[in-house]
């Protein structure tokens, strides 16, 4: 019976969905219990008593009658839940294993942005997808881009509007310069020519082109031998790597959310930037 009453654990996934994310963002307790019913299988009961309430409470939140606003109700629903601590964070709380060292340093465990680590990016593909059509904004640093956003049937090309006046999409890509003394390195890195690899860099701006009249898109052309390749959707980014002998989309490809003290997120945001300020823009 006591093991009954402990904390509620929802699975990892649960806690990456956006709707649950922007739920703990807006405080928005009603609609985070009302996941854990639906993820977690709990009855207003059981949450009840992982929580500390009543059920009677419980139901008047799930149902908007009454909201929560004091900080150790927030604590012990997050503790009650199991919520990790970049989920903690969302809400406003500090993380639950905070650990300071004499006031200098902090453990990076604490801040967890980094929320799954896929083999390669076809295993994240249909994640990727799924947050791009959900996007706002969408960020991507690529060599080519041609198996990300320039073909019919490459990975994102589907997942932007296709209609004149579309959604209010802002998408930004970053291509290698087919002109680079970077291209001919990156050419010879994969074993493959100089011309081919220049020719799909302009084949892939000649498609982006195309979408000037769904979206809101731009590209410039950047001359710096590639290491990162990033796809970014508002608060979340996927960033795998470009080394010699293989392509960005073999990597290990990480999934990273933004959070209030997490150096990742922030750190690629910025290099992306900066990537920008030094590039010629030709769309």
């Amino acid at each position: 019976m006591a093991a009954a009453l402990g904390p509620i654990e929802l699975p990892d996934w649960a806690w990456e969905r956006a709707d649950v994310r922007q739920a703990l963002r807006a405080r928005d307790m009603g609609a985070v219990f009302r996941f854990t019913q639906q993820y977690a299988g709990a009855s207003q009961s059981r949450i009840a008593a992982a929580v500390g309430m009543t059920q009677a409470r419980v139901n008047e939140i799930i149902n908007g009658r009454r909201e929560v606003s004091r900080l150790d109700v927030y604590e012990r629903i997050a503790d009650g839940l199991r919520m990790p601590d970049d989920a903690r964070h969302l809400l406003g709380l500090a993380s639950s294993r905070e650990k300071r060292f004499g006031g200098a340093a902090f453990d990076l465990a604490a801040f967890p942005e980094v929320v799954r680590v896929y083999a390669a990016q076809n295993s994240a593909a249909e994640e990727i997808q799924q947050q791009a059509r959900e996007a706002q904004e969408l960020d991507i640093l690529a060599v080519r881009g041609l198996g990300l956003i320039g073909l019919n049937d490459s990975l994102l090309r589907a997942c932007l509007p296709r209609e004149q006046g579309g959604k209010g999409l802002r998408v930004r890509v970053l291509l290698l310069d087919p002109d680079s003394d970077a291209l001919n390195q990156r050419a010879a890195e994969i074993g493959e020519s100089t011309d081919a690899l220049a020719g799909g860099v302009r084949l892939a701006e000649a498609r982006l082109r195309e979408l000037a009249d769904s979206c809101d898109i731009r590209a410039w052309r950047y001359r710096m031998l590639p290491t990162w390749r990033l796809i970014r959707m508002d608060s979340t980014m996927f960033v795998s790597a470009f080394d010699a002998g293989w392509e960005g989309h073999e990597s290990a490809t990480y999934k990273i959310m933004e959070t209030p003290h997490g150096p990742f997120f922030r750190g690629f945001r910025r290099m992306f930037e900066a990537i920008i300020d030094g590039a010629q823009r030709t769309i």
